[in-house]
């Protein structure tokens, strides 16, 4: 079993790390895995219909990121929202820590904000003096390896053109290559799971079955249940568009599925047994990240590997704003 950090690592120049998305979100390219087989094809985005027949179902994540990331008066203090507990009570990633002990209080968002507390994983409990403006004053909160600051550009392209439900911190990426057009042509339902910390949180234990996850808060709607249900029932595949969705799917009970609201930690790595999904569409993930263990549980670790090998050979673009893969 391939249960070290180290066997999820992959050399990637710094050149093929895509900052900004393509002019049109179809214009990404595809790579297509066919995990029996090991065949690879290079594709577009825009061919995707060719491998999806009328019996499938799409199921994407319409969670919404919202502009989450916060400065102070200053400029010189980050607080990233994470978990709404209700208008004035957020939890928040704060950087610099050691300027956020609790009692301290900074001016952002248009109010006050208040340490109350210190988790054990660093973040804090922020209390604000009155709901923070995040309209007017959060910033999308765009990866660091962009290396850049967030723009206008980022408040429409990093978000799907279905997002609907408020909560992300990090946008379900797989997604962004959708056009409303695209997604007309394909029978298709939604999920939300909004994204947190522990979807792209670094493993830091060389035995990845010591990493432990943090909770996602999700939605399974009772027409998506139906949807997939009937799907399965009637001998179509059910193709997660996104490793958030994978996730939510597999946090289910076995047996057919039924609406559902709470939340997830499940880890996939390989030997998962997947049991609710048949492909998946998804973007290339960061060396030693959970998603590409998901991935690697999805396909073989050694698959995976040899594919983002011929994915850098063939120049793709990576990570968020990068281009997709298939697999079948």
């Amino acid at each position: 079993m391939s249960g070290r950090l180290s066997d999820y690592l992959y050399d990637l120049p710094s050149g093929l790390i895509a900052n900004r998305p393509t002019t049109r979100r179809e214009d990404s390219r595809m790579l297509v895995l066919h995990r029996k087989s090991g065949a690879v094809e290079h594709r577009q985005f825009a061919d995707l219909p060719e491998y999806i027949t009328p019996e499938d179902l799409l199921v994407l994540n319409d969670s919404k990121v919202i502009p989450a990331r916060l400065h102070d008066s200053t400029g010189k203090i980050e607080l990233l929202l994470m978990e709404k507990r209700d208008d004035r009570h957020w939890i928040a990633m704060v950087n610099p820590g050691k300027k956020m002990r609790v009692g301290h209080q900074v001016e952002a968002a248009g109010t006050t904000a208040t340490v109350l507390g210190i988790l054990d994983d660093g973040t804090r409990l922020i209390e604000f003096t009155s709901p923070p403006d995040l309209d007017h004053h959060g910033e999308m909160p765009i990866p660091p390896y962009f290396q850049r600051a967030s723009d206008e550009e980022d408040k429409i392209r990093y978000q799907t053109v279905y997002a609907r439900e408020e909560g992300s911190i990090a946008a379900p990426t797989a997604g962004l290559h959708f056009t409303p057009k695209i997604l007309a042509r394909h029978a298709h339902a939604f999920v939300t799971l909004h994204v947190g910390a522990g979807t792209f949180r670094p493993v830091k234990t060389e035995e990845i079955s010591h990493h432990t996850m943090h909770r996602e808060f999700y939605t399974l709607p009772g027409q998506t249940a139906l949807r997939i249900n009937q799907t399965l029932n009637a001998g179509g595949r059910i193709i997660a568009v996104g490793t958030t969705t994978t996730r939510l799917l597999e946090s289910q009970q076995a047996g057919d599925l039924r609406e559902n609201r709470g939340s997830t930690d499940i880890f996939i790595y390989p030997h998962y047994a997947f049991q609710r999904i048949d492909a998946l569409l998804t973007n290339f993930h960061l060396p030693g990240s959970t998603l590409l263990m998901l991935v690697s549980a999805f396909a073989e670790r050694e698959l995976i590997l040899a594919t983002y090998a011929e994915a850098v050979r063939k120049k793709y673009r990576f990570f968020s704003y990068g281009d997709c893969m298939l697999i079948l």
